[in-house]
Order: C-alpha cells, then sequence, then structure tokens
C-alpha cells in the first residue's frame, strides 16, 4: 500500500502487526465521527491492552506489537481505529528506522496487505494505518502521519491530554498537613498520556505543542514554508475543499534574457499511478477539476508567470496527490533563474495561504515545487518540495513525482 490508499477488509478479524528495527510502542485508538476517543476505554495499549473490539499484544521486543481489531465487536459510534507506533526509546525519530505495518486475517496469520511510510525524518510517533467504517463496509487505509512532538502530537488531533512532568518538588516537612485519601485509581495508563477529564468538570486545555513540532494549519494565516516543510489545509477546524489556486512565478537572473519555463501539475492515485497532467498543452483536467492559465514564455512581469486552478472538492475520488512541478523547456538550467517560487492562494478571496520561495538552484532543467496529499481523515496537505530532476518537459518529471509521493 501507499499513502492514503486503502483496501476493503475481506475478513472480520483482522491483527495489525507493526515492526521496525527498534522497539516500538504501538496502540490503537477507537475514534467517533467527530475524530476523537470517547473516554480512557477507548485507548488500547500495553497498560489497558482491552477494549471494546479491539485487543493490543505486546511482542515482547522479539516480535511486532499488534493490534486485533474484531469489527463485529466494534461498538456503534466508532467508525475508525487508527493504529500508532512510536520508538520505545525517547527522544528517538523514526528517520532510517522506517516500521512496516502487515495486515493479517487474525484467524489464520495470512497477509492481506502490507505499508512501509516512505520518507520519514525527524517524527517520533506515526499514525500508521487506520481500519474505517465506509458505507456499511469495514476497510483499511494506510496513513503515514507523523508528528515532530511524539505523543502530544498524535493527543492534539485524536482528543487526549498530555501530562507534563512535573518538577520535583522539595519533601514536605513532617509538620505539613495530611493529603486527603486519592479517590480509588483508573486503569493504569501509560504515564504520557490520559483521556480528558469527565463531565461535569471542564476539560482542561490542551498542552500547546512544541514550537516547530506537530503540522502547521492555516489559523495563523499566511504560512512560509521552508523545503520539506508540511502545512495542513485547514481553517478553524474545517477542512479548505473549495477553490485554490497555485501560482508560479521566476525571473531571469542577473538581468538575463528570457527564459521560458513551463509549470505543470500532475495527478496520481493512491497507488501512485499517474492519472493525468495538466500543462499548456493540455489546459483542463479531470473533468475541469484542475485547469492551467496557459503558457508564458518570457517569465517577464510582476505577479505569478502562469497559474493553475484546483477545485479540491470537485477533484474526483481516485485523485490523492498532486504534484506542481516547472520546467525549463528551452534548456536553461534553474541557476539562470533568480525569484523562483509557489504560492497557494484562496481562489474565493483571493488570500494568499503558502508561500514557498525556491532559496537555492541547481544545474537542472526541472524542480518539483510542493506537492498536495489527501489524508485519511478528508483534508489535504501541502508540502514544500524543491527538488531538482533532469527534464525539460513534464513528461520526464511523472516518474519522479511519483516517487517523492
Amino acid at each position: 500500500m501507499t499513502p492514503g490508499s486503502n483496501i476493503p477488509l475481506p475478513v472480520t478479524r483482522v491483527a495489525v502487526d507493526v515492526a521496525a528495527p527498534v522497539r516500538l510502542d504501538v496502540s490503537g485508538l477507537l475514534l467517533t465521527a467527530d475524530g476523537k476517543v470517547r473516554s480512557d476505554d477507548d485507548f488500547i495499549f500495553f497498560n489497558q491492552p482491552t477494549g471494546p473490539g479491539v485487543t493490543y499484544r505486546s511482542g515482547g521486543g522479539t516480535t511486532p506489537d499488534s493490534i486485533t481489531v474484531d469489527t463485529t465487536a466494534v461498538p456503534p459510534g466508532i467508525e475508525k481505529i487508527v493504529i500508532t507506533a512510536s520508538p520505545d526509546a525517547a527522544g528517538q525519530t523514526f528517520q532510517g528506522i522506517e516500521p512496516t505495518a502487515t495486515i493479517r486475517n487474525a484467524a489464520d496469520s495470512s497477509v492481506i496487505s502490507t505499508f512501509t511510510p516512505p520518507q520519514l525524518g525527524t517524527e517520533t510517533a506515526l499514525v500508521i494505518v487506520e481500519i474505517y467504517l465506509r458505507n456499511g463496509a469495514w476497510k483499511a487505509r494506510a496513513v503515514g502521519q507523523g508528528y515532530a512532538n511524539g505523543l502530544a502530537g498524535i493527543a492534539t488531533d485524536f482528543g487526549v491530554s498530555v501530562e507534563e512532568p512535573a518538577t520535583p518538588a522539595p519533601a514536605p516537612a513532617q509538620t505539613a498537613a495530611p493529603v486527603a485519601p486519592a479517590a480509588p485509581p483508573a486503569p493504569a495508563m501509560d504515564p504520557r498520556i490520559s483521556a480528558p477529564p469527565a463531565p461535569p468538570a471542564p476539560p482542561a486545555p490542551p498542552a500547546a505543542p512544541a514550537p516547530g513540532a506537530g503540522k502547521i494549519n492555516l489559523d495563523k494565516g499566511r504560512v512560509s514554508l521552508q523545503k520539506n516543510q508540511t502545512v495542513s489545509l485547514v481553517k478553524g477546524g474545517r477542512p479548505l475543499l473549495s477553490q485554490v489556486k497555485m501560482g508560479l512565478g521566476w525571473e531571469p537572473a542577473y538581468r538575463g534574457k528570457d527564459i521560458d519555463l513551463d509549470a505543470s501539475v500532475i495527478a496520481y492515485g493512491p497507488q501512485r499511478n499517474h492519472i493525468d497532467s495538466c500543462y499548456f498543452g493540455k489546459l483542463s483536467i479531470v473533468n475541469g477539476a484542475i485547469k492551467h492559465s496557459g503558457d508564458n514564455l518570457t517569465g517577464e512581469g510582476g505577479g505569478d508567470d502562469e497559474v493553475i486552478v484546483v477545485d479540491l472538492g470537485r477533484l474526483p475520488q481516485e485523485v490523492t496527490g498532486l504534484v506542481f512541478t516547472v520546467n525549463s523547456f528551452s534548456g536553461q538550467k534553474f541557476t539562470e533563474v533568480a525569484k523562483a517560487y509557489c504560492r497557494l492562494i484562496d481562489a474565493a478571496t483571493g488570500e494568499e495561504l503558502v508561500r514557498f520561495d525556491l532559496t537555492n538552484a541547481e544545474s537542472q532543467t526541472g524542480v518539483m515545487m510542493a506537492k498536495l496529499i489527501k489524508q485519511f481523515s478528508g483534508e489535504w496537505d501541502m508540502t514544500a518540495m524543491g527538488d531538482f530532476v533532469k527534464s525539460r518537459t513534464v513528461r520526464g518529471m511523472v516518474k519522479p513525482a511519483a516517487q517523492a509521493l
């Protein structure tokens, strides 16, 4: 499986094994339609291995940890079970130790599918797979959504709160007033995680993620990305599913001669399969959900040189990835280009949402500027790329762009 792809489950009980070169903490969370857990009973892990329809099995460090889902026993109102993993060693990232999730028939251990998230880096926690209900049928989806702030990132998304480690206080004096007896303890939870407080007490505000950790969204206005950074196209808790424009612009370097660059977008399916390409020779694809403004032969003038309009809400279900590219049809290298950039604009308001300035150039004729990836929850993420390729046309970008998804 590839990120965003899904498969129907041919059996009612599946086990998801998660393996890596290091020991992992694997867990499962039962989520309602709003994407939140209901209580601590919906968080299944080594200290609470059994929940409604979901069980955890430890591999003991010699075999992979596993989450088993019995879809016939999942309670009404639960629409998905997400399987998460994080390295057991504190602070360790997934770079170089990418985990593999193997979905098996729980009855006979036969393999249904496997998924290894590609190109992980600073992530210290990962939603790797989800088992979800759609139109009365259970399916599995490859996710691969990482968090640079570990369990805090997962907590932010799924409604659990993170208890910050308290600074040890000095030992109390012998004359201190006695402390009232504590209430009977709840089931032993991971000391790093607790479920939201039960009514009627108001819930505590969620802990703020560490600076630069996790994914950015659009709530604070325009986002300026650096290479490999990702922004979630979510504003006010709602996915952006309206019409957007990807504007691409450039200027000749050093007062050089005109340079003919061509902006394109390549559409892919969940298996990284090429669906179609939109460029100056094909100005509309996927039933008009993606349109190109036309070719600019010189790069002269202020503002965007070429614009590609994407109606996110009208994209067919099979389109799960878009890669925006720029090629030098005239054969000039990007070292002869100044101020190349791409920016995402809300087509309805004209508001600039995301901008990525290409600061470093290579002596190549093609560059992958940015990609939009549809997430398991329905929203789109935009990631700045800035990866150079030897290709003067979009045709030569199809394979490397697929590999970069």
